[in-house]
């Protein structure tokens, strides 16, 4: 079971980082207290993963065939990738720094799966660009009904607390069952582990990276690349959630990191690109690009030294 361990260091790196894309904005706003968010989140994830999780891992698992030590190697690599750019506050994507260790070993053995991967990169593409478009969309038909209702203050605090809540909960249940596959997926190739445990142990630690170090990465994402007042909270949240729901279907394990940053901006475009910060986005576009190429140089160089 020690050979697990890379793998559950790679879900708490991808559960500690992706924290802020389900429940940053819901903290950042302080309409939920972190702790009531992170345990939320935490059994959402759990949920997600065991009921919609195998899909995404039948994908990954098929772009390169690895024995247990090369699983392990990717593993580690992908972790120490994430945790990097969690130490610097970057909300990357888990997903790319998976593929970049997988293909950095299928480098090394000269054996990739371009086809799988091409699917992949193409909604990778497609991720912030769907999460901009479905938070516009969702924010003018939230907008309209809820502008027709005329709450007063405390009813309108308490329906936008409970709509936080929910696509919160979603949010977490969408994550687990897309990015649940970028744990385990490759000890499900290496013949390690069956489907269940998988999802089981993916999950889990998945919301351990929630409980236990969460909070870095979310002012970066509800608070410094746009100022989101609750009701736009929301929306954030429920576009993310309605993006990454959509490729869960599709089989792809992709970015919740970049649907919430396209949500965002998404946001972010209906109130004026002034609200952006060019500075803070640069900063996670760069963290982007960067996380699957480390993880992939860090992938190459420990299969070289191992193997």
């Amino acid at each position: 079971m020690l050979s697990l361990l890379g793998g559950v260091f790679l879900g708490w790196a991808l559960g500690s980082n992706d924290a802020s894309n389900v429940i940053g904005p819901a903290v950042s706003t302080k309409m939920l207290r972190f702790r009531t968010a992170a345990a939320i989140g935490a059994l959402f994830v759990l949920a997600g993963a065991l009921l919609q999780g195998r899909s995404g891992v039948h994908t990954l698992s098929g772009l390169t065939g690895m024995d247990l030590q090369e699983a392990v190697i990717s593993s580690v690599a992908a972790a120490a990738a994430v945790t990097i750019m969690t130490i610097f506050r970057l909300p990357v994507s888990s997903s790319q720094a998976v593929v970049g260790a997988i293909l950095g070993i299928g480098i090394f053995n000269r054996q990739v799966n371009f086809s799988g991967l091409g699917k992949v990169v193409a909604c990778w593409v497609g991720t912030p660009i769907g999460g901009a478009l479905a938070a516009i969309l969702v924010y003018r038909i939230v907008a309209l009904v809820y502008n027709n209702l005329n709450l007063p203050m405390v009813q309108s605090d308490a329906l936008l607390r409970l709509g936080i809540l929910a696509a919160g909960a979603y949010g977490a249940f969408a994550l687990g069952a897309n990015n649940v596959a970028n744990v385990t997926a490759v000890f499900v190739g290496a013949d390690y582990l069956d489907m269940t445990l998988a999802l089981l142990i993916g999950g889990l630690s998945i919301g351990l990276g929630i409980v236990t170090f969460g909070r870095p990465v979310m002012n970066t994402v509800g608070s410094r690349l746009v100022r989101l007042d609750p009701f736009s909270a929301f929306v954030v949240l429920l576009a993310e959630a309605i993006t990454v729901h959509f490729y869960t279907f599709l089989g792809v394990p992709v970015s919740t990191s970049q649907a919430i940053v396209g949500a965002v901006l998404g946001i972010g475009l209906l109130k004026g690109t002034r609200t952006v910060s060019r500075k803070t986005l640069a900063g996670i576009l760069f963290g982007w690009f960067l996380t699957p190429v480390v993880a992939a140089c860090v992938a190459l160089a420990a299969v070289a030294m191992v193997l």
